[in-house]
């Protein structure tokens, strides 16, 4: 089936889904043109798995229609939709070991005349989709013998191997680290761009939707609340209403793409001592400045900290201890809103304390940023530590390091020398003991 065929190779109108007595999708029309991915986000039980199998027409439909390539769905055979679409379930399970190259030979199957079997083109391209995941090297190993995010890898290799003009994705990021969602997202959307394919995905993560998909459909209680491109549908309004999560809006400086970074709720405050006075700003990242903040707020410093990555265990411990704290998005590099955040919070610190953080060239900012400082605010830099294990700079952290204790700072080896060295200031630099 050619990829140019008339009407949108994805169309949904006006379809209304029931599975018993709960109705799932309400009255939702969508359209996917080639060469387009479209993330569907919302929160479970929200219908995104529901609307890829009515694509596929695997579920009963109350009213409206469904078509793949301007032919409705139910006019298709189950073999010549397979050789239109092809499908990335949640979860499927291997029903037996067979090895990856056989697995994945199983998305070539539609394209074989009846009575016939695969030959060596059929082999080599189900080789290339194995090499594209990252899997090549391991085509005879059995599919029970690999780990579930290897196994979702295996699924998206069969998916590219079917060849089909339009591709349904559910939840390809489960499972998956962080390189491996970022790979499998750009691999889709490059099949799309340069291929012409149309593409759906359901997602999750609202921040991947935006950096990958051309755009983005919000489901809530089955029915469509939102669509279109990233920045016109992400904002901190939609967050709250359909998931009930309040968080604030960025903009990546390179790519102009917006983000969202949610307020993780904490706990009810714990008890601690009276505030001795002094202002501690702590910089960290990677966790190195969890044992550093939590033993600071447990001394009753006034405590903040600056600039780590959303879901880095430092910014959670922050968060735990209602630390104010300046926030980046997780894997890129320090942003002015995030950098200007930093310097706010460094104006008003009394001390500067500073993690041995591995430094990259995303980060390096938080060093760079000191300087201004140094001579200035008294900064106490806990550790030199393995350069070689923490500098990814090519020794520009190191020398940002060597220049601080050049203009004064001070190396401590400890939290427990830190705590020495704070503990006789514990009054504010200007007053005495009496007026304090």
């Amino acid at each position: 089936m050619s990829i140019g065929a008339a009407g949108p190779p994805l169309s949904l109108s006006s379809l209304s889904v029931r599975l018993g007595d709960h109705r799932v999708l309400r009255d939702v029309t969508l359209a996917v043109a080639p060469g387009e991915l479209l993330a569907i986000a919302g929160p479970n039980g929200a219908g995104k798995t529901t609307l890829i199998r009515a694509l596929l027409g695997l579920v009963p439909r109350e009213s409206g229609d469904v078509s793949l390539l301007g032919t409705p769905v139910d006019a298709l055979s189950i073999n010549e939709r397979a050789r239109r679409v092809s499908w990335m379930p949640q979860e499927e399970p291997p029903g037996d070991n067979v090895s990856l190259l056989d697995y994945v030979m199983y998305g070539r199957y539609p394209h074989l005349p009846p009575f016939t079997t695969e030959g060596d083109s059929e082999r080599r391209i189900a080789k290339a989709a194995l090499d594209e995941v990252g899997l090549g090297d391991r085509w005879e190993s059995g599919a029970w013998e690999i780990s579930g995010g290897e196994r979702q890898r295996l699924r998206l290799a069969r998916v590219l191997a079917q060849e089909t003009p339009c591709l349904l994705l559910d939840e390809p990021t489960a499972h998956l680290d962080m390189a491996h969602q970022l790979e499998v997202l750009d691999r889709v959307r490059a099949r799309c761009h340069t291929e012409g394919r149309a593409a759906i995905a359901a997602l999750h993560d609202l921040n991947l939707a935006a950096r990958f998909a051309d755009r983005i459909a919000v489901l809530q209680h089955g029915r469509l609340v939102a669509e279109g491109p990233a920045r016109a549908v992400l904002s901190p309004a939609l967050l709250q209403e359909v998931w009930g999560v309040v968080a604030d809006l960025r903009e990546d400086p390179r790519s102009g793409v917006p983000y969202l970074i949610p307020r993780l709720r904490t706990e009810v405050p714990r008890p601690r001592p009276p505030a001795p006075g002094l202002r501690v700003h702590v910089v960290a990242g990677g966790g190195t400045g969890t044992p550093v903040l939590r033993q600071l707020w447990e001394e009753g410093f006034t405590v903040t900290c600056g600039v780590v990555a959303l879901f880095d265990s430092d910014h959670t411990t922050a968060e735990e201890l209602g630390i104010p704290v300046a926030t980046e998005v997780p894997f890129a590099p320090l942003s002015d809103a995030s950098r200007a955040e930093e310097r706010r919070l460094l104006d008003h610190a009394d001390r500067i304390v500073v993690a041995p953080f591995p430094v990259g060239p995303g980060n390096l900012a938080n060093l760079e940023d000191l300087m201004p400082y140094a001579g200035r605010t008294p900064i106490l830099l806990l550790g030199g530590g393995d350069w070689s294990r923490r500098d990814f700079t090519g020794g520009a952290a190191q020398q940002l390091w060597a220049r601080l204790v050049a203009t004064g700072a001070r190396v401590v080896q400890s939290p427990a020398e830190l705590l020495e060295v704070l503990r006789p200031a514990g009054v504010l630099p200007g007053r005495s003991a009496s007026a304090a």
